[in-house]
C-alpha cells in the first residue's frame, strides 16, 4: 500500500529520502491493519503515532527551511497545510484510541494515503521544477 515508485520523487535527493521514510512508518500502519487479529495494540498504535508525528516536524522544518533559503514564493501557503498535517497527527494521538483500535487504524492509513495524494503528488510536485532550477544555479 505504502509502495515508493518513482514518479513520487521531486528529485531533491535528501527530501526524497524523507518522502521515503514517511512512507515506510505508512507502512508499518497498514501492516498493523492487515493483521485483522483481536490483539491488543494500543502500544504499538501510540509508538507509530509518535514516530510519524516526530519525523513529520523534522520533515516539514528541513523542507521550509530550504523553501526559505531559496525564496519560494509559496513557503506561506505550504506552512499551513505543514501546520493542518501536523494538528491532524496530534489529534489521532489524543483520540481514544485503546478502546477503538480496528477503526483508528483504518481512518490513519486513510489520513496518510489522503495526505501522500495531496499533500506529496501535488503541493510538493509544485516546487520540484523551483528547487531543480534554483539548487543547480
Amino acid at each position: 500500500m505504502f509502495e515508493w515508485k518513482d514518479e513520487y520523487s521531486v528529485d531533491v535527493t535528501e527530501i526524497d529520502k524523507q518522502h521515503k521514510e514517511l512512507f515506510r512508518i505508512g507502512g508499518k500502519i497498514a501492516e498493523l491493519v492487515m493483521l485483522k487479529d483481536e490483539y491488543d495494540h494500543f502500544d504499538e498504535i501510540m509508538a507509530i503515532l509518535a514516530e510519524l508525528r516526530d519525523y513529520t516536524i523534522y520533515h516539514f522544518q528541513f523542507e521550509e527551511k530550504l523553501m526559505n533559503k531559496y525564496g519560494y514564493s509559496e513557503l506561506d501557503h505550504h506552512k499551513i497545510e505543514h501546520l493542518f498535517l501536523t494538528k491532524k497527527i496530534e489529534k489521532f494521538e489524543s483520540q481514544d484510541i485503546d478502546e477503538k483500535q480496528g477503526e483508528a487504524i483504518i481512518e490513519l492509513v486513510r489520513f496518510i494515503s489522503d495526505w501522500i495524494a495531496g499533500h506529496i503528488l501535488k503541493t510538493d510536485m509544485k516546487y520540484k521544477e523551483f528547487f531543480n532550477r534554483v539548487m543547480k544555479e
